[in-house]
């Protein structure tokens, strides 16, 4: 009994010794502005290209930052089909989760120009060095008051060293790619993706929010971050809510994911919830897939969240799952005991995570094959005034459309550097030769996909 009040008390003491800092740095405002002039400016860069291509970079820590580089750097290599420029310069949209969410920012930044600076600025540096990431009694108190490390700790190295008070005007400025930041939303268990739908329904302005923050809340790993925390501001703005999200939360059949991203909305919208708490995105979709979901499920148009014109101009579509997880590790299924502890708050998340992201990947190939006939539909269901309008040339087809849907990750690699690979930590700080190991293995992979392949082989 004294041994329980002892504890009692030890952890009284530290949580009370304990301060952690997420003040929410999101500022009032409107961003439906913000998103009339995204459409805008997206449609006109895009409306000239016959290919489209997607990324998604899952998390990892800097293992899953170098193994996204690596792919955008064998991107840099190849040039589009037909000749001509690299494909690297047609990303079109690029989504990223906790380490994958490094690369996407930055890459959305910069384009081209990050592969210069990339690997020193971030990928050999150490992001950990402003972090508590040992266990003691310390960092035990804020441990129970809600995360080791909090906005004091990776969101100001990410900005000191990376982004430069970069926010997410900035990232729009050139507007292609069009890049998704995705955290999760603990509360509503959804995910949370940095865009105008969110943003608008919150009365909050996205185009002050700066980049170094939403990467942080995509990385913030639970009990080593603090959630970080997003202030809502219900009855600050005239931004209706969607339409398609009032349909969606008061339609019992809908797809179960977007109905709950519908309810959450509306609950950040109604002043349900003052506060929305932010952890890592790869809780609930590590491969980073629910803005593309998102985006597609609440489209009012067949051919969202492309133009008209990008629709009917398309040829070919490229979607690649950067795939950088963990492989099964632990020597405890040569026992009978364990595991236990750490060993097995990380096996059952472990099993959480890869489960859903799994089930997630399936649905995603289904909705992308489902969007593909859609689209044919909607193009062979053109009046000749309407092609002409949207930029059809003599001689098109509108049957002639085709998706490429895959993913690339270690385990397509062989087997012994896949296993060496695996085994990479996912911190943020790793030598200089994993590092390198990491982004050939990203070239490699993409190199050898079939998808890859068949995708720049078609005509």
């Amino acid at each position: 009994m004294r041994s329980a009040f002892a504890i009692v008390g030890l952890c009284a003491v530290l949580l009370g010794c304990a301060s952690i800092q997420n003040t929410p740095v999101n500022q009032p405002g409107s961003s439906a502005e913000f998103l009339g002039q995204l459409h805008e400016n997206f449609e006109e860069r895009t409306a000239t290209d016959d290919d489209l291509v997607a990324l998604s970079f899952s998390g990892g820590g800097t293992r899953a930052a170098a193994f996204s580089f690596g792919v955008l750097e064998e991107l840099a290599q190849t040039p589009v089909r037909g000749g001509g420029a690299s494909m690297i310069d047609r990303i079109d949209f690029i989504s990223g989760v906790s380490g994958g969410s490094v690369t996407a920012a930055y890459f959305g930044l910069h384009k081209r120009a990050a592969l210069s600076d990339f690997r020193e600025k971030f990928l050999l540096r150490n992001a950990e060095e402003g972090l508590q990431t040992n266990l003691n009694l310390a960092t035990l108190g804020k441990a129970f008051a809600g995360g080791i490390n909090d906005s004091s700790g990776l969101p100001r190295w990410l900005d000191a060293n990376l982004f430069h008070g970069a926010t997410f005007a900035d990232l729009r400025k050139t507007v292609r790619p069009r890049v998704w930041i995705n955290a999760s939303d603990i509360y509503n268990r959804t995910p949370f993706v940095f865009g105008v739908t969110a943003f608008s329904a919150m009365c909050s302005d996205l185009a002050s929010y700066p980049l170094a923050n939403a990467v942080a809340a995509s990385a913030a790993v639970p009990v080593a971050f603090a959630p970080v925390v997003i202030q809502t501001f219900p009855g600050r703005c005239k931004d209706p809510l969607p339409a398609w999200v009032v349909k969606t939360r008061d339609n019992r059949n809908a797809p179960p994911m977007l109905s709950a991203f519908a309810k959450a909305i509306s609950r950040y919208h109604d002043g349900e919830m003052p506060y929305i708490k932010l952890l890592d995105g790869g809780l609930v979709d590590n491969y980073g897939l629910s803005g593309f979901t998102i985006a597609l499920l609440s489209a009012r148009a067949p051919y969202e969240p492309l133009s008209p014109e990008q629709a009917v101009k398309i040829r070919r579509g490229l979607v690649v799952v950067v795939d950088a997880k963990t492989g099964v590790s632990g020597n405890w299924v040569n026992t009978i005991e364990g595991p236990s502890g750490v060993d097995l708050v990380k096996a059952a998340a472990d099993t959480a995570i890869d489960a859903s992201v799994g089930a997630g990947y399936t649905a995603f190939e289904r909705t992308m094959g489902d969007w593909q006939a859609a689209l044919i539909r909607w193009r062979c269901g053109l009046s000749a005034a309407e092609r002409a309008r949207y930029g059809a040339r003599p001689g098109w087809n509108c049957h002639d459309l085709k998706f490429f849907v895959g993913r690339v990750g270690f385990d397509q690699l062989d087997s012994a550097r896949a296993a060496r690979l695996e085994n990479v930590p996912t911190r943020f700080h790793l030598p200089q030769q994993q590092v390198d190991d990491v982004i050939a293995a990203g070239r490699d992979a993409l190199r050898a996909s079939p998808t890859f392949r068949a995708f720049v082989g078609s005509k």
